[in-house]
């Protein structure tokens, strides 16, 4: 099992959250609002503050899907401009359902 974890812009949720719905099997996932920079920043604003606001998705996925969330999100997030987001792909070694106890070691 993996976590695929993307940072995208907030206009692009809706895009990437259809396509990710099209895929069967598709896990579920989460998304937050989070706030941060990264290498490129706009100096030139007034108020001038680092922080972009962006939608954070959590995706705890089989192996198998894995490869088609990871291209889903990046070609439908993609904006063709610096700043359009990042994913990443994580190992999940545990998980277990909180309601049940029951622990799940290779699988969701």
């Amino acid at each position: 099992m993996k976590e695929i974890r993307a940072y995208i812009q907030p206009f692009m949720l809706p895009k990437v959250t259809e396509t990710l719905l099209e895929i069967p099997g598709f896990p579920g996932m989460s998304v937050s609002e989070c706030e941060g920079f990264g290498r490129e920043r706009d100096a030139d604003k007034q108020d001038y503050t680092p922080y972009l606001n962006n939608k954070r998705i959590e995706i705890f996925s089989p192996d198998e899907l894995v490869d088609r969330i990871f291209s889903a999100i990046m070609s439908a997030a993609n904006t063709h401009q610096h700043g359009a987001g990042k994913v990443y792909v994580l190992n999940v070694d545990r998980s277990g359902h909180i309601s049940t106890g029951e622990e799940e070691k290779d699988s969701i």
